[in-house]
């Protein structure tokens, strides 16, 4: 496992929750997902009710080195922000050392955390915010990248073990749980001699870019489908069940 230069990590440490080494190393819908996530954008609004937010969505990796492929969950928590006109909503909430921003899809409140925190750490973030929110383990989806997907491919897991994913063994870890379901966005392996490390550490390629904008929109499409799909047949939009 290799060390994060100290130099693209200064972001994280403005936390002081966030000492440690980094953990670096870890393991599509189709047209009708993405005409459902774009026909909640329509109605997404900024405002959360009093009750607050039902479910959490984090975007797993490496405050200090966005735009890598480790941090990809973090990407599509900014296209999802986009999608939802919340993207000038977030703000830095020192009490889970977290970027969060609210937004309503659908009737449903939503809170979406990026933890300022390195990957192997995320779960301490995740863990405080579900505490000042009273969320349960299940209420929280993970967006993660993966490397046993291609580049493209986007799965929702239930729940399980982290599969070698730091990330999601910190959340499990800090949340006593593995409940939480996961939004997988594959990143495909290395090829050659090129380690995971350094593969996973490093900026996506320019052919990667291209097809960038189109995985992340597939991601959120994939992630409020099954969101709405397991919540608004549950009672009045917004009801916990």
């Amino acid at each position: 496992m290799a060390a994060l230069p100290v130099s693209k990590m200064a972001a994280a440490g403005r936390c002081r929750a966030a000492s440690g080494s980094a953990g670096v190393t870890s393991r599509g819908r189709g047209a009708g997902g993405t005409m459902l996530a774009a026909r909640l954008a329509g109605r997404a609004r900024p405002l959360v009710s009093r009750a607050g937010p039902c479910v959490m969505v984090a975007g797993l990796g490496n405050y200090g080195l966005r735009g890598t492929r480790h941090s990809v969950g973090m990407a599509v928590l900014d296209r999802l922000a986009r999608q939802l006109a919340v993207a000038e909503g977030w703000r830095s909430d020192r009490r889970c050392c977290a970027d969060v921003a609210l937004a309503t899809a659908h009737g449903l409140e939503l809170l979406l955390l990026k933890p300022r925190r390195l990957m192997n750490l995320n779960g301490l973030s995740i863990a405080s915010a579900a505490e000042i929110y009273n969320l349960r383990p299940e209420d929280i989806y993970l967006v993660h990248d993966d490397l046993d997907k291609a580049l493209g491919k986007v799965a929702i897991k239930l729940g399980g073990s982290a599969r070698g994913h730091n990330g999601v063994r910190s959340c499990i870890s800090a949340l006593h749980s593995n409940e939480m379901p996961r939004v997988r966005v594959g990143i495909g392996r290395p090829e050659g001699e090129v380690t995971v490390s350094s593969y996973v550490l490093a900026p996506f390629s320019t052919g990667e870019q291209e097809r960038l904008e189109q995985v992340l929109a597939q991601a959120v499409a994939c992630l409020l489908e099954h969101v709405l799909q397991r919540r608004v047949p549950m009672g009045e939009p917004g009801d916990r069940g």
